[in-house]
């Protein structure tokens, strides 16, 4: 959070191995490369795009015996673009003359039985889809193409929408054809669902908390298919691993380790203010990543502080001999008496952001450390999940990431992969919608089939980091005149994540408890100018909504967020009023919850908890 105060699998790991040689043979020295025009009808060859990274991508084609007798060896070819080509590849012989690409069996996998199929893979740069496709000489849909009639194109990749326990909306751009385009195969891991003659299929029947993956191919009017779009990966909701239920919704907030210091804030206050029967989810911040790891953040406020009977959540007193103290040993006990809470461990945040980039460079071994840092068996039955706070991939927070698009969504497979289906893995991520922005800078869709979760930070638009000012409000739910700069507000925000194809029941909508202000200010209204930060009981520019709310209560609102003008100061911040109604928007939008930063900013009787809680019940 900006407010913190101090995979590949196996065949990753061969297909490294295989780009050394696949691409080494010269075209003159193969000889046969199309099989006796006989066999031309017996086989057909399938294109997937697996994967885009944006620098490049992983492609994968499958090639199908049709015929009555085995197949000897087979020869796949294609065309790609200029500027579209194989880097490297497995389980085939790769080469190419100019832009003409032909892959060839290995010893191992030429022979295919009636009915049998292979796959070989491949790694490219560029955006071009292969076009032209030849298998043992015959069209790859097993068709015989009409002369001077060339395939269709590839349609636009798939972008998933509405998805349910159930089902999944998808929706793609047109392909091109000289004849023109009569409709399009759906395709689901690989085997046609449905023929539509639009740009949009909804897919029913799916099974909850299940990954699928999908393509589309277009037909021409004399029936040849083209390349394969894009794949488009989507997890449907519910089965179980911490997603919202049909019914349900998450009523998360963030409990910092640090808070138990200055701020007296302990897990006992988060039972007395009752919150703790009001929420669903608690996020503990904040552990470590460092050296390519998770790590541990505050041992002593983790697992060491001793606690006095009348601090403790259930009375009884910490002894200096017990294996598990501190806040995991008090959100232990809080779990006991509330049952249906579930605790996710956080790391990253702003301070400590700077080690993902290292992590992300071998996903798999950062998933194993954090695997085996939430699941220690001193405090395994604490957790129920990881929450990995980035700020930000492939682009700018504290310090400047520029691991690329796809490493986000690298991170999020391979911790997924870990926990296994029944783990919480959720993410805290930007708000920032204005173009070009840091949404655009990740494949946040690309992630969300391996999350439950995004919690998007829908606060801190605006603050006293602009020391002059003009003054905004932190948290504009929607845009207003004047506001200092385009696509920062929650609605833009999660209107561009689900564009991008995020399912609004995985996106929950950020609550700041707490309040950004200047001084110096002499106009009421959002956009005056100021000297420079109030003065905040912590840190310069920002006060609990706690303190506020006596301090300098609201005069005002602008875009769904309270103001105050005190003074000199202006301040603002979210009221149980204006949560309220943002949690009625939340619902609006189909939303699967909200999330806050963090316990110790509310009342001692838990106002914004209360606010929330009602407001999305």
């Amino acid at each position: 959070m900006s407010t913190q105060a101090p995979t590949r699998t196996t065949r990753f790991r061969r297909r490294a191995a295989a780009g050394l040689t696949a691409l080494v043979l010269p075209l003159a020295a193969m000889v046969g490369l199309a099989a006796p025009a006989e066999a031309a009808t017996s086989a057909t060859a399938t294109y997937t795009k697996v994967s885009d990274w944006g620098t490049g991508f992983e492609g994968k084609w499958t090639v199908k015996n049709t015929g009555t007798t085995s197949l000897s060896s087979w020869t796949v070819e294609w065309d790609y673009p200029s500027g579209t080509a194989v880097t490297s590849a497995w389980d085939a012989t790769v080469t190419h003359s100019g832009n003409h690409w032909t892959a060839k069996n290995v010893g191992w996998n030429g022979t295919l039985a009636p009915g049998a199929s292979i796959s070989f893979g491949f790694n490219g740069t560029g955006a071009g889809a292969p076009s032209g496709c030849l298998v043992n000489g015959g069209s790859c849909d097993g068709t015989t193409q009409p002369p001077g009639d060339n395939p269709p194109s590839a349609p636009g990749t798939p972008v998933a929408s509405a998805v349910t326990d159930t089902s999944v909306k998808l929706t793609w751009t047109a392909a091109t054809d000289d004849k023109g385009v009569k409709n399009y195969d759906v395709k689901r891991d690989g085997a046609t669902v449905a023929t539509v003659s639009g740009l949009t299929y909804t897919n029913t029947g799916l099974t909850a908390g299940t990954d699928y993956t999908y393509t589309v191919v277009a037909r021409d009017t004399a029936d040849q298919t083209g390349p394969a779009s894009g794949a488009v990966s989507v997890r449907t909701t519910g089965g179980g691993g911490g997603n919202p239920q049909p019914g349900s919704t998450v009523k998360m907030g963030y409990f910092t380790n640090w808070g138990v210091y200055g701020r007296n804030y302990h897990v006992k206050n988060i039972v007395t203010s009752g919150s703790a029967a009001k929420i669903t989810h608690i996020n503990y911040a904040f552990g470590n990543v460092t050296g390519g790891k998770c790590t541990i953040g505050d041992a002593y406020a983790d697992y060491d502080k001793a606690y006095t009977a009348d601090q403790s959540v259930d009375g009884v007193a910490d002894t200096w001999d017990q294996p598990l103290r501190g806040n995991f040993n008090q959100l232990r006990k809080l779990k006991k008496a509330y049952p249906n809470i579930k605790v996710i461990w956080s790391f990253g945040g702003w301070t400590w952001s700077g080690g993902f980039g290292q992590a992300v460079q071998n996903p798999t071994a950062f998933a194993q450390s954090c695997y085996d840092l939430v699941e220690d068996p001193r405090w395994a039955d604490v957790f129920d999940g990881i929450d990995l706070d980035w700020e930000y991939p492939n682009a700018c927070g504290l310090s400047c990431d520029t691991s690329g698009p796809n490493a986000f969504k690298n991170m999020m497979q391979a911790m997924r992969a870990k926990f296994g289906a029944n783990g919480i893995v959720t993410a805290a991520v930007t708000a920032d919608a204005s173009s070009g922005g840091k949404i655009d800078a990740t494949d946040y869709a690309g992630a969300a089939p391996y999350m439950n979760w995004f919690n998007v930070m829908t606060y801190d638009f605006f603050g006293a980091w602009d020391a002059k000012g003009p003054t905004a409000p932190h948290s504009p739910l929607t845009s207003y005149a004047g506001i200092p700069q385009q696509g920062f507000n929650s609605a833009e925000a999660i209107a561009k994540f689900k564009a991008k194809g995020v399912p609004a029941a995985k996106l929950l909508l950020g609550i700041g408890f707490y309040g950004r202000g200047w001084t110096g200010v002499t106009q009421s209204a959002p956009g005056g100018t100021a000297t420079g930060p109030a003065a905040g009981t912590y840190e310069q520019g920002i006060e609990d909504y706690k303190v506020l709310k006596n301090s300098c209560p609201a005069n005002g609102t602008v875009a769904g967020t309270a103001y105050a003008h005190c003074g000199t100061n202006w301040w603002s911040y979210d009221t149980p009023a204006t949560v309220t109604s943002k949690m009625s928007w939340a619902k609006g939008q189909g939303l699967g919850g909200a999330f806050f930063w963090e316990f110790s900013g509310d009342t001692t009787g838990g106002e914004l908890v209360g606010a929330i809680n009602s407001g999305l019940s």
